[in-house]
């Protein structure tokens, strides 16, 4: 009977309007930050390296290097401070943790990008072009 509850009330504070980022993705993520009696909006860009949590608690962790020096930000997925997350690029990743990213430098650190619905092609002999699907069943 009390989790229904926990549930209903959880529901209602969850966001809808986010997209929900992949690990590997690289994602900008705008969070409101309130300093005396403003308020602005401040950009954090990089790389999603976690997935943590569920439900109302679910959050992500965000790799970028500032100056040489490897920073990471935990982001609650549906906090009221997050003004917008875009993802920016698909990156093609194996695992749930990247945590390997942090041993790399320079370009070694870039993953692939993940192409949904494109489908490489392959040049034949003749210079025709073929699906690479056909060419490995072949």
């Amino acid at each position: 009977m009390s989790d229904a509850i926990i549930e209903a009330i959880e529901n209602e504070q969850k966001r809808s309007d986010l997209q929900e980022p992949a690990v590997g993705d690289t994602v900008r993520v705008d969070t409101r930050i309130t300093e005396g009696s403003k308020e602005r909006i401040q950009a954090f860009t990089g790389v999603v390296i976690r997935k943590n949590g569920g439900g109302l608690t679910k959050t992500f962790t965000v790799r970028r290097i500032v100056a040489n020096e490897g920073v990471e930000r935990c982001f609650p997925l549906h906090s009221p401070r997050i003004a917008d997350i875009q993802i920016q690029r698909h990156g093609d990743a194996r695992r749930s943790r990247l945590y390997f990213l942090r041993n790399r430098v320079g370009k070694a650190r870039r993953l692939r990008d993940r192409r949904r619905g494109l489908k490489s092609t392959v040049l034949t002999k003749s210079g025709k072009k073929r699906n690479a699907a056909n060419e490995n069943a072949n």
